[in-house]
């Protein structure tokens, strides 16, 4: 029997890594955001 968790690391990396998010408007005020608040990981 498989296990239920277990992450796709290309799948995580594609929707949710930097450069994912850099692509979108939206994504570009995540990474702002988080360099405000201090965020050590920006992303995934």
């Amino acid at each position: 029997m498989q296990s239920t968790l277990g992450g796709t690391c290309r799948k995580r990396k594609r929707t949710s890594g930097f450069r994912a998010r850099m692509r979108t408007p939206d994504g570009r005020n995540v990474i702002s955001a988080r360099r405000r608040k201090g965020r050590h990981r920006l992303s995934v």
